[in-house]
């Protein structure tokens, strides 16, 4: 069982970038799955979630309407859509699903850096 968050990497400012957060071992539709992000110096924070019944919360204000996500049942993926691209978006960013657990919800396990630098 395992859940991988990819594609992060270098963009400039108003750019964009999708991430993937891939599941194994379970599938994604049987749960509620958060993106979150960690800046350096930072505490962890969560982004955004879709619920287990398919309604979306963004939780983070600096990102609405610049950010959603989708899900790909048959990939058993879900993405991460990030346009409009911030320098303050420069984060390592998770992704986690409530399937696997509360010691699983957060900036756990392996994340995927995103740099918005020019």
């Amino acid at each position: 069982v395992q859940l991988q968050a990819c594609g992060g990497g270098l963009v400039q400012p108003g750019g964009s970038l999708r991430l993937s957060c891939v599941a194994s071992g379970f599938t994604l539709d049987d749960s509620t799955v958060g993106w979150f992000r960690q800046a350096p110096g930072k505490e962890c924070g969560e982004v955004l979630e879709i619920r287990e019944g398919g309604g979306m919360t963004v939780y983070l204000e600096s990102v609405k309407g610049r950010f959603t996500t989708s899900k790909d049942r048959a990939k058993n993926t879900m993405y991460l859509q990030m346009n409009t691209l911030k320098p303050e978006d420069t984060a390592v960013y998770f992704c986690s699903a409530d399937y696997l657990g509360p010691g699983h919800w957060g900036c756990k396990g392996q994340g995927t850096l995103v740099t918005v630098s020019s």
